[in-house]
């Protein structure tokens, strides 16, 4: 698992064992910046490029299109365009707020991640091993999400996927609603974490929030 979490799930990279940097590598200059800047018309690769390495950089994190504007130097409109043709590449996909009783819900915005963590590692050229990672929580958030969204789009559920927060910063990493059913799930990748569980979400919604990490995982992915 931990060789997944740095490597992603490409299957050339998962057949190529001590090969799998050169392959990312490869793999993101001509699919990034080939076929994408062919399939959508982009003209200014180095903006995509600017972009790219921006999201990558903030998995996990809710999208604030002034911010990237301002930081890559383009209009915001600019980046939504450029940020819906890496989803529809599958690159990236977004999560969307979950708000329905709450006036301090958050309750339009979106948060991103990578669809392989392979590419988005290769994207910031950064290999180390999960452990001597700074960014192992927002890996960890990333990689059980998509693997719970790719076994909900298998099995063919009916389920909406969600992120949770109010503007007094509580917050749910992931939340699914499925007809009136609505669940709450906390990710750590340590087990000892200290994890606070916001008991506004509890008691407006009649549920439970369960906490998975690196050692009962298996639990969520079933």
């Amino acid at each position: 698992m931990e060789t997944r979490l740095v490597y992603g799930m490409y299957p050339d990279v998962i057949n190529n064992l001590g090969d799998e940097e050169d392959i990312l590598q490869e793999l993101t200059d001509s699919y990034l910046f080939k076929d994408i800047l062919a399939y959508a018309g982009i003209r200014k690769p180095e903006l995509l490029d600017k972009l790219v390495r921006a999201l990558a950089y903030q998995i996990g994190n809710e999208l604030i299109y002034n911010e990237l504007s301002s930081l890559i130097g383009i209009d915001k409109n600019t980046v939504s365009n450029y940020i819906d043709v890496l989803e529809q590449a599958c690159v990236i996909f977004k999560l969307p707020s979950f708000s329905k009783s709450l006036r301090s819900e958050i309750k339009t915005n979106q948060k991103i991640y990578f669809v392989d963590l392979g590419v988005r590692n290769a994207i910031i050229n950064d290999f180390k091993p999960i452990e001597d990672r700074p960014d192992k929580g927002a890996i960890w958030e990333n990689f059980l999400i998509m693997e719970r969204l790719k076994e909900l789009a298998y099995k063919g559920e009916k389920v909406r996927s969600h992120f949770w927060r109010t503007r007094t910063q509580q917050e749910v990493d992931y939340v699914e609603e499925k007809g009136t059913d609505i669940k709450g799930y906390e990710f750590k990748w340590n087990p000892n974490a200290n994890v606070k569980i916001p008991k506004s979400f509890l008691e407006t919604y009649d549920t439970t929030i369960k906490v998975f990490n690196k050692e009962n995982f298996r639990g969520f992915l079933k």
